[in-house]
């Protein structure tokens, strides 16, 4: 009867692996919405996922090492560079979200936006944020070196419709007090629009359940079969030991009939 019980918890294991491909995946969401911050700019990271009733723990990963914080959201007080990185999360009913990297730069001046890829036609914005919020004015935005906008104080820059003339490398500069300042440079790359695809033909696969599934439906029928013989075989053991009993209480009382 033990000699089952390896070949049940693998079994098992294996059918959680699949429930697991089954679940959706979380998402991690920055507020303020950058990815480039400066140093001691306050960060949170927010997990989007499915959670159970009553529970909303959530597992946390920085450079592929699982953290303590176990809420929903995780926050970064006063960001150093060493909070540089590559951020995770999961909740109990989701996977693994695809990861989020975060960047802190040491300087005055930091350019930002909500992304670095976009598609032809989408709108791009582009913001110079200043180290503790300083006050910047005379504010320049450039690309490839060459000025694109001017502003007296400090403003975001929109693009209304990206085009793909509009890649390149990014950065922005201006005057806090006297001094003179600039941010690192940014590569942004604008893409050609997604091609819409045209219907597929139906194929096999799409009149019968993905493979996971079916795997999924064998193995608790197996697991179902394993426990029904276990069943059985227990039921039978208990008999074979309780018939054993009994004829041992009849020949005691023949003995004793006997004397």
């Amino acid at each position: 009867m033990w000699q089952l019980q390896p070949l049940t918890v693998l079994l098992l294991l294996v059918s959680a692996a699949l429930q697991d491909a089954d679940l959706p995946k979380a998402v991690v969401f920055l507020d303020p919405p950058w990815d480039r911050v400066l140093s001691e700019d306050n960060v949170t990271l927010r997990c989007r996922g499915t959670h159970p009733s009553e529970d909303n723990s959530t597992q946390w990963w920085f450079n592929g090492s699982l953290i303590s914080n176990q809420e929903p959201s995780y926050f970064i007080a006063s960001a150093r560079a060493e909070d540089s990185g590559e951020y995770r999360c999961q909740t109990n009913l989701s996977s693994r979200s695809d990861p989020v990297h975060l960047k802190v730069h040491r300087g005055w001046l930091q350019l930002q936006s909500h992304r670095w890829v976009y598609r032809e036609g989408d709108r791009i914005q582009l913001r110079c944020h200043t180290w503790r919020n300083q006050q910047l004015h005379k504010v320049t935005y450039l690309k490839d070196g060459k000025g694109m906008m001017f502003f007296h104080q400090n403003t975001d820059f929109y693009i209304s419709k990206a085009a793909h003339n509009h890649s390149g490398s990014y950065f922005c500069r201006g005057l806090i007090g006297k001094n003179n300042v600039s941010s690192e440079s940014v590569n942004l790359l604008v893409q050609a629009p997604a091609v819409p695809t045209t219907p597929a033909v139906p194929t096999t696969s799409q009149f019968f359940p993905p493979w996971h599934q079916i795997a999924f439906c064998l193995l608790m029928g197996l697991l179902f079969a394993v426990d029904t013989g276990l069943y059985f075989s227990m039921q039978r053991e208990f008999r074979s030991l309780m018939g054993g009993l009994k004829n041992h209480q009849i020949k005691w009382s023949r003995d004793l009939q006997d004397k």
